[in-house]
């Protein structure tokens, strides 16, 4: 029992022991670690405060570079300136002295212009003198030569103004001649050269113009058949087709009558057809009829097609090229339309070449230009303004609308491609054999040139020939001066423009002749 205690004492001082010597290590250990810990912060401080001493001193450093900079700065700034300011006083001095100069200049040609202006007072005053006694003597004179002539002041001034106007009137005449004979011997030759190329380099065919067609018959008893049974089939044919169908006493032949020839060429295709195939009743009509206007259209885009080919004219609207194909089957003074307006557009593109235009562009509108002739039936207005109003709505450019439009000058011409359609036109139409006219147009055409010519004074008498196409006007020499006939020429051709509607050109020739008989005894 005794030992228990003891052992349990000696364990007691043991854990009392151990946990003394445990305490004593820690508080050991925090001491150190609060001394370590202190001398750490105490390093720390010591670091700032160098740190900040170094950003300090770095900090005034560049303050005082910069001071410095700003300072050099400022000191150049103003050397610049006081520089720049003795410059400008040197400037200024130079400026002053030379304004001086100019007043001290001034003043002597001040002093000089009072001279002179005394000088010219005087002289003013001498020639206001002179010019008195000049009036003087003029009236003096005008007196005396009234005396002498026996004349007033105001008839011998009406003499000289009718003398002035007289020898005005002769100069002008002269200088009018002079002028035209130097245009005809400049123009004349490259006009001739390049006319005759364009009218030498083509040439087409013509037909004559007509409103029917005749159709021939294998025999007499085939007009029975195609009148019918009461005249049915006759009567469907010209309802189908719009054409008029004559059958006369002409052995084996029916003529087909209509205004529109593209619609008289279906009823001659589709009665041909009917011929040859030989039925021939109401419903076949119809059909054929419809058929054959179908195929029409397409021949009427091949046409067309050619003509565009064979001109070389290129981006040209579909609907164009079908009206163009209609003109194959349009005539005017009894000329293929198609094929005057093939020729137009040739003549239009040498004029072109000739001149160093844009070829491609004349020949469109030499080709283009008489369009409105094929729907002319079925719009009002003439060929010309319905043309271009066909061409405006296809797209086509201001230069070829108005070279359609202008080329019979219903309006005016804003490029020089019109007057080239206007040329082309006129040489295609008015070439020997072109067109025909009737027999009384052209004798009144004739009749009114010979009466424009006889109605001038001083004209004894007048020839129309050339077919028309020459006046040659005889003057009676005691009213008419050689001087004065260019002038009653451009005249008399002036108002035979005006006045007559004419194909071609019309040249006037003034002829003045003085005749002097002696009788030798």
């Amino acid at each position: 029992m005794p030992n228990k205690w003891i052992m349990a004492a000696i364990g007691l001082v043991l854990g009392f022991l151990i946990a003394l010597i445990i305490y004593l290590i820690k508080r050991n250990t925090s001491f150190h670690l609060i001394s370590s810990a202190k001398t750490i912060a105490q390093e720390i401080r010591d670091s700032a405060k160098a740190e900040i001493e170094t950003t300090k001193k770095a900090a005034i450093l560049e303050a005082k570079d910069e001071w410095f900079k700003q300072k050099k700065a400022m000191e150049d700034e103003i050397k610049d300136r006081q520089k720049e300011l003795r410059f400008q006083e040197k400037k200024f001095n130079e400026r002053l002295g030379s304004l001086d100069k100019r007043l001290e200049s001034m003043d002597r040609k001040e002093g000089n212009l009072a001279e002179q202006e005394k000088r010219l007072k005087h002289k003013e005053e001498d020639i206001g003198r002179r010019t008195q006694e000049a009036e003087r003597i003029i009236e003096d004179q005008r007196a005396k030569l009234c005396q002498i002539a026996g004349l007033s002041r105001d008839e011998a001034l009406n003499m000289m103004r009718e003398e002035l106007i007289t020898q005005a009137r002769q100069v002008a005449a002269n200088d009018a001649k002079l002028t035209i004979e130097q245009i005809k011997l400049d123009t004349s030759k490259k006009v001739a050269e390049i006319l005759s190329t364009a009218i030498q380099r083509l040439a087409v065919d013509h037909v004559s113009e007509s409103t029917v067609s005749v159709v021939s018959l294998p025999s007499d008893e085939m007009k029975g058949r195609i009148i019918g049974r009461e005249g049915r089939n006759i009567r469907t044919f010209e309802k189908a087709s719009g054409v008029d169908l004559i059958i006369d006493d002409t052995p084996e032949a029916v003529v087909l009558s209509c205004f529109d020839p593209v619609r008289r060429e279906i009823a001659r295709l589709a009665l041909e057809k009917l011929i040859s195939d030989g039925r021939i009743h109401p419903g076949r009509i119809e059909d054929v009829i419809i058929k054959t206007g179908k195929e029409m259209e397409d021949t009427l885009v091949k046409i067309g097609e050619k003509a565009v080919l064979e001109t070389n004219i290129h981006n040209i609207s579909g609907n164009l090229i079908k009206i163009l194909g209609r003109l194959h089957y349009r005539t005017s003074y009894g000329q293929n339309v198609l094929k005057h307006s093939l020729e137009a557009a040739w003549i239009c593109g040498i004029l072109a070449a000739e001149l160093g235009l844009d070829q491609e562009i004349a020949r469109r509108a030499g080709m283009l230009h008489d369009i409105g002739k094929a729907v002319d039936q079925e719009f009002d207005g003439t060929h010309a303004i319905i043309g271009a109003n066909i061409a405006r709505k296809n797209g086509e450019s201001k230069i070829i609308v108005n070279a359609i439009e202008a080329h019979h000058e219903e309006v005016e011409a804003i490029s020089v491609y019109a007057a080239l359609v206007q040329a082309s036109d006129a040489i295609s139409g008015a070439r020997p054999g072109a067109r025909r006219e009737m027999l009384e147009t052209y004798m009144q055409r004739l009749a009114k040139l010979e009466e424009i010519a006889n109605s001038v004074e001083g004209v004894n008498k007048s020839y129309a020939i050339q077919a028309g196409r020459e006046l040659r006007i005889i003057v009676e020499p005691s009213l008419v001066e050689d001087a004065q006939t260019p002038l009653l020429a451009t005249e008399i051709a002036a108002q035979i423009e005006k006045e007559v509607q004419y194909p071609g050109q019309i040249k006037v020739t003034v002829i003045r002749e003085t005749r002097q008989i002696a009788m030798a005894k």
